[in-house]
C-alpha cells in the first residue's frame, strides 16, 4: 500500500531509494468499516491520513437546523483530516466518516513534522496539496454564490466523476447546500432531456 503513496509523491517530487524507504518507514496502514469514524467534532485529530481504497465524508452537524452538512468526500489518492486541528493539534470543528470499508496510510503529528525536517523538499508536495485543496475551496464557495443549483450539481459531476457514483444522492444534495428533493427535480431534468 505504501507504494501508492510514494508514486503520488513522486508525481511532483524527485526521491531517491534511500528518501522511499524512509518515508514509508513513517506511515501506519489502517482500515476503518462503513460508517466508523475517523475523527469526531471536539477530538484532535493526530494523524494525517492519505486514502488508498474507500470513500470517506467529512461533515458538521449545523446546530440551526440539527441537519448534516458535508464538508468534502474523499476517494482514492485523497487527503482526509481537519487540516487547522492537525497543525494546530486543537479540537476539530467537524467529523470524518468512512463511508464504505477504507484503507488508509496514517501518519500522527509528530512523525509528520519530522520527516519534513529530515526531507525538506517534501514542504514541496505538501504546499502543492494545501494549494489544491485552497484552489477548490475558493472555487466551490465562489461557485455557492454564483451559480444556481443545477449549475452546482453538473460542475459536481464534471469535477468529481468517480465520486458522483460511490455516493448517495441525499449526501450529494448536502454537500451542494440543497435538498435531497430538489436535487432529485435537478437530476431528472438533466437526465430526462
Amino acid at each position: 500500500m505504501k507504494h501508492l503513496l510514494i508514486d503520488k509523491i513522486s508525481e511532483h517530487v524527485k526521491l531517491n531509494p534511500e528518501e522511499k524507504n524512509f518515508i514509508k518507514s513513517f506511515w501506519k496502514e489502517k482500515t476503518i468499516e462503513q460508517e466508523d469514524y475517523l475523527l469526531t467534532n471536539g477530538e484532535i485529530s493526530k494523524t494525517d491520513n492519505f486514502i488508498i481504497k474507500g470513500t470517506l465524508k467529512a461533515f458538521y452537524i449545523n446546530p440551526k437546523t440539527g441537519k448534516e452538512e458535508i464538508v468534502y468526500f474523499a476517494i482514492e489518492n485523497w487527503w482526509a483530516t481537519d487540516i487547522e486541528s492537525f497543525q494546530k493539534q486543537k479540537p476539530s470543528l467537524f467529523n470524518i466518516q468512512a463511508l464504505e470499508r477504507t484503507d488508509l496510510l496514517q501518519i500522527n503529528y509528530e512523525s509528520f513534522q519530522k520527516m519534513l525536517f529530515e526531507i525538506p523538499k517534501l514542504e514541496r508536495f505538501f504546499r502543492i496539496i494545501l494549494e489544491n485543496y485552497i484552489g477548490s475551496l475558493q472555487k466551490r464557495m465562489i461557485g455557492n454564490h454564483i451559480m444556481t443549483a443545477e449549475e452546482r450539481y453538473k460542475d459536481f459531476l464534471e469535477s468529481y466523476p468517480d465520486i458522483s457514483k460511490r455516493v448517495p444522492n441525499y449526501l450529494i444534495a448536502s454537500y451542494l447546500g440543497i435538498t435531497p428533493e430538489f436535487l432529485s427535480r435537478i437530476r431528472n431534468k438533466i437526465f430526462s432531456s
